[in-house]
């Protein structure tokens, strides 16, 4: 117990937290088959930078996309209806096209940034290779299913952001299978150039893979960074 209390103080400094004690809500959205646990680390790190944090937690893998956005928007309406506190967004894979399509379908005045950490803003060819098979269908239910990178695809339909979005991806991966079904560098499960969406305002690709990205101390650095500011803090970006 006295180790973990230790690294986190280590990894998540909370020197100023005093002063950095602001009251904007960040809404965390996981990716495809996790859960609301795969974002605490960043849970605990914002909330540390004094944001208060809402970690939603959605059934990824029972529904699609358009039932997934309503479930987002009751859970937003319970916990964040003030128009006077910036709503911000940090999601992971599968998160980022919720937000987009929440975004997109209900407008709101007080939205903050947001940053999206490996999402498939442009599908995946995963989805496209994979889908007509059973286990992956299984694994991935419908909202898997509308991840591909034809022009129909959810992502794909979405169009440009009008938000201040930072999008951070990863070109490393620890299953070679997957990355050979990619073209060009990729995370594992979707392609650097498909994490790009139209409109983004910072794009940064660091050298880990798509399931614990969000895990990662620099990541968790750099959205802390680009919430505060708007890009992120390291200057060779691809």
């Amino acid at each position: 117990m006295c180790v973990s209390v230790l690294f986190f103080l280590v990894v998540y400094p909370v020197t100023g937290y005093a002063q950095e004690r602001q009251e904007d809500i960040v809404i965390l959205l996981h990716g495809l088959g996790r859960t609301s646990r795969s974002m605490w680390p960043l849970e605990r790190a914002l909330g540390a930078h004094g944001y208060r944090v809402v970690n939603v937690n959605y059934p990824s893998t029972r529904t699609a996309i358009d039932h997934l956005v309503t479930h987002l928007r009751d859970e937003i309406a319970r916990c964040c209806d003030d128009p006077t506190l910036k709503l911000h967004f940090v999601t992971h894979s599968l998160g980022g096209i919720l937000a987009r399509a929440y975004l997109k379908q209900f407008p709101l005045t007080h939205v903050g940034r947001v940053v999206m950490l490996s999402p498939p803003n442009q599908g995946s060819e995963l989805v496209d290779i994979l889908r007509s098979a059973w286990w992956f269908r299984m694994m991935t239910g419908p909202a898997g299913q509308q991840l591909g990178t034809e022009p129909i695809s959810v992502p794909n339909s979405l169009g440009p952001v009008s938000f201040e979005l930072g999008i951070i991806t990863g070109s490393a991966t620890l299953n070679p299978v997957s990355s050979i079904m990619i073209p060009g560098l990729d995370d594992g499960t979707v392609a650097v150039d498909r994490a790009r969406v139209e409109g983004m305002r910072d794009f940064l690709v660091v050298p880990y893979g798509h399931t614990f990205i969000m895990m990662r101390e620099v990541v968790i650095e750099q959205t802390v960074h680009f919430l505060r500011t708007g890009h992120f803090r390291i200057e060779s970006r691809e």
